[in-house]
């Protein structure tokens, strides 16, 4: 059986969770015992494999084509999908990830005899400021998306509350959509000494800190953590490991409530711009006394599974499909959200307060963090593995195209 992969994102070129989760779904389905799996992956720019079983073509930009045009970012998408569309490859099985190539799964489903696949990583109806960073281009992305659901044979979601998302804002495509929760490398992220680490990063070593790890974008709700720093209790350090903003607005935005809550407060916040080492990532994790996760929108959140994975409990918004992951009271505290029309919290002030309290719940008792953690850590390896996710996704595949198991 022989798949295409089409996504934006593929190593080196990741940096959201929909990219670690096609990095690691595609290495995983070719460790599985089943070796007539064959594997092409079409995704945005310069990458070159060949392998026995995997073959990956990088699409490069064709931004100067529309250089002085409206929305020229938009359809240098499109034109990397007709790209892929124009180059198809003996494939059984269209598998798309996120709407950056929705436009050429549609196309290659009309051209061949294979059925279409969606991976849902999230929903753009879900996601209102999408409208800053994309202009008017944010209406096309939403109809991409609901063509691509309308055409496909089979969609796939990351959670259970994504699937009960499409079935509310998509009816027609409810009946295709299969759960498979994302996966996590406990090779790679599992409880690690660190040393030094602390002092690398400009952490005091004498203190606890809290831990925020994304990008900065208004869906993981960092402003609201922040903001909650003078809430926690006295001498914590709140760490945050950030990438580029998403916008220049939403960039700044951060850098004035920083200034602002550093005059407010003499707990410490210590903020790294920039990629950060996976295994200074995992150390990061493991000295942590928690991690939080502010989201106001997480269709599943992986990142608190690498969290979990390094032992640390998690402190996490009740939203999407978080609670899935993150257990209340066993493997970290949910914070309840209510959200208001433009997805924000109603009650700004008042989250703020909840996730201030729940980290300070957990600062004060050890013993809780500490079996937590050990918790936390025990459900990812028995749950999350991407053995476990591959066997799930290649099962789909096969009962797609009516294939037998091997």
């Amino acid at each position: 059986m022989h798949i295409l992969m089409l996504t934006n994102e593929y190593p080196p070129n990741v940096y959201g969770g929909a990219g670690v989760h096609v990095q690691h779904l595609s290495r995983a389905l070719l460790h599985l015992e089943d070796e007539s799996l064959r594997l092409t992956v079409y995704c945005f720019g310069t990458q070159q494999e060949d392998s026995p079983r995997k073959t990956v073509r990088g699409i490069e930009a064709g931004a100067h084509l529309f250089r002085g045009l409206d929305h020229g970012k938009f359809l240098d998408v499109l034109f990397r999908n007709l790209v892929m569309a124009g180059m198809p490859a003996p494939v059984d099985l269209i598998h798309c990830h996120t709407w950056y190539s929705y436009l050429a799964g549609c196309l290659l489903r009309s051209m061949l005899p294979a059925p279409l696949v969606l991976t849902l990583h999230s929903l753009e109806p879900q996601r209102p400021w999408k409208k800053e960073q994309l202009g008017a281009a944010y209406q096309a992305t939403t109809w991409l998306e609901r063509t691509a659901l309308h055409k496909a044979d089979g969609i796939i979601a990351v959670s259970a509350a994504m699937r009960k998302d499409v079935q509310d804002l998509y009816p027609s495509a409810a009946d295709k959509v299969e759960v498979v929760y994302n996966g996590i490398d406990t090779g790679v992220f599992r409880p690690r000494e660190g040393h030094g680490i602390r002092k690398r990063y400009g952490i005091d070593p004498q203190r606890p800190f809290a831990l925020f790890v994304g990008r900065i974008t208004q869906q993981k709700g960092l402003i609201h953590l922040i903001n909650a720093l003078p809430l926690m209790e006295k001498d914590v350090q709140l760490v945050l490991c950030t990438g580029t903003p998403d916008t220049k607005t939403i960039g700044r935005q951060i850098q004035e409530c920083i200034a602002a809550v550093r005059q407010q407060t003499e707990n410490d916040l210590i903020w790294h711009r920039g990629t950060v080492p996976v295994d200074d990532l995992a150390a990061l994790y493991s000295r942590a006394a928690v991690f939080v996760c502010p989201s106001i929108y997480e269709p599943f959140g992986i990142i608190n599974l690498e969290a979990m994975a390094c032992g640390t409990p998690v402190v996490a918004a009740a939203v999407g499909g978080i609670p899935e992951v993150v257990r209340h009271q066993e493997t970290g505290i949910l914070v309840p959200f209510e959200a208001a029309a433009d997805a924000e919290p109603k009650d700004p002030q008042r989250y703020a307060a909840a996730l201030a309290d729940a980290v300070n719940t957990l600062l004060k008792d050890p013993k809780k963090r500490r079996r937590m953690g050990a918790a936390a850590k025990q459900r990812v390896e028995e749950k999350f593995s991407w053995s476990r996710v591959a066997q799930r996704t290649a099962l789909y595949y096969r009962r797609l195209t009516g294939a037998k198991t091997a």
